[in-house]
């Protein structure tokens, strides 16, 4: 008996999968209920019992390779085809012996995985943010923002969304003129340039991605925001100084689980008295898990989403005050169609810069996450944070005013900032890296 025709057989409840093995037969298994559907050809013959023993990993592993090829589906036969299968039979899946087996093992011995100490962060940190400004240039949105996009109604641009995402962190920053802010996992810097530009605050910005600090220098310089905008390559638990506010976005994934509280004190440490933090992070409904064999051997090295309880335990050892916390759903599905449209668009320069088997992990990447926010547990989270229960006013109708506000200076703050980093990537507005970016059309329905 072939093995993976029979975890199909087990595991598809919605939609239908035709299997197209190595020796020319197709076997189609129709679950009881609509769904996704997909046509995969299968052209290695050990895949038929490698899969089985861990099929989260080696089924990836096989995608990257060409080994197993998506051959058709509702979007012609992409990663996302595939991937929205087995999502939304995801539980069937996990029960399969040998994948129960793999999360447990991963469960058993994730804080091994997620230990990180200085020199591993700096290392994991390299691992994925130092593969080439350029090729992130050639997808992401024209200010370079690495996470998860603000949609109102899902009819912005990627870049207005992303636009509106700053807006709203900024606006529950509560920020005064002058005031000095630190932004923890500054990218690119783009969340600290727009702080400078349009709220007249000093910020400084730290990372351990060598590559994304040298961009993010280059352009405060282009931008004329040196003396207000300033990045360091530093880890977090060597910052010293205190702060009247503290921003995050989407460094907390990069702590691991046993450096949780260490993460939460340190805020607490480098916040003034009356100072506030916001934190965004990725996290999961779900209860504490494990990170996904896929993401942590070839994404994320030591990389960890934390779930709500968890933060929740760490803020508390902190002695921090939660002072708001608001929870994003849908919006990450939608940031990663777009960066899933964007990086389609430039597929063949991605190819060109690495090789074909990079540019297929991507593309499973992207899918697989987009896969995760659509259909499964994951979530993002923004902790409201401070020191003294009424570091901010005491009732959330002052949020609107303040991203009012923010909304008036920033035309000409983004045009700024648009403007200089063009110049440092050597481009003119007519640019591919310049293009406003890519509008989400709707959410994609499982076709049967």
């Amino acid at each position: 008996m072939k093995l993976l025709p029979n975890l199909f057989r087990k595991a598809i409840v919605k939609g239908r999968v035709e299997l197209r093995l190595p020796d020319d037969e197709t076997v189609t298994i129709e679950g009881a209920e609509p769904g996704p559907w997909v046509a995969i050809r299968i052209t290695d013959p050990t895949l038929d019992w490698k899969i089985p023993l861990n099929p989260e990993l080696v089924g990836a592993e096989a995608f990257m390779d060409g080994t197993l090829v998506v051959e058709d589906g509702p979007e012609g036969g992409t990663a996302y085809d595939l991937l929205s299968l087995l999502f939304e039979n995801q539980s069937a899946f996990s029960l399969s012996g040998p994948q129960a087996l793999v999360y447990w093992l991963d469960k058993v011995f994730r804080r091994v995985a997620q230990h990180n100490p200085t020199w591993r962060s700096k290392k994991n940190a390299s691992h994925h943010y130092d593969l080439g400004n350029a090729f992130y240039r050639l997808w992401l949105d024209p200010d370079l923002q690495y996470s998860c996009a603000y949609y109102h109604d899902g009819t912005e641009s990627l870049r207005d969304a992303q636009i509106l995402k700053k807006r709203h962190i900024a606006a529950k920053l509560n920020l005064k003129p002058g005031q000095r802010v630190l932004d923890i996992g500054c990218g690119w810097g783009g969340m600290a340039l727009y702080l400078a530009a349009t709220a007249d605050v000093e910020v400084t910005g730290i990372t351990l991605a060598e590559e994304q600090l040298e961009i993010a220098r280059a352009r405060a310089k282009a931008a004329g925001l040196e003396h207000r905008a300033k990045f360091e390559l530093m880890d977090y638990r060597n910052v010293t100084e205190r702060y009247d506010r503290i921003v995050s976005v989407g460094m907390l994934e990069h702590v691991g689980v046993g450096h949780l509280e260490t993460y939460f004190h340190k805020v607490r440490d480098c916040l003034k008295d009356d100072g506030v933090a916001l934190i965004h992070t990725i996290s999961s409904m779900s209860p504490p898990a494990a990170t996904g064999p896929f993401l942590r051997k070839y994404i994320f090295p030591g990389g960890y989403t934390p779930t709500l309880s968890e933060c929740a335990a760490a803020t508390e050892k902190a002695e921090l005050w939660v002072l708001d916390c608001e929870v994003w759903r849908i919006h990450y599905a939608r940031t990663l169609r777009a960066w899933q449209q964007a990086f389609q668009a430039v597929r063949g320069r991605v190819e060109e810069m690495y090789d074909p088997r990079f540019a297929r992990m991507w593309e499973f990447y992207l899918a697989a996450c987009e896969c995760s926010f659509a259909y499964g547990s994951s979530n993002v989270l923004q902790l409201q944070l401070g020191r003294e229960r009424d570091a901010t006013p005491l009732h959330r109708d002052w949020i609107p005013s303040a991203a009012a506000a923010l909304a008036q200076n920033e035309p000409d703050a983004v045009a700024r900032i648009e403007a200089a980093t063009r110049e440092v990537f050597g481009e003119t507005p007519e640019a591919p890296g310049a293009e406003p970016g890519h509008v989400y059309s709707g959410p994609r329905e499982a076709r049967g």
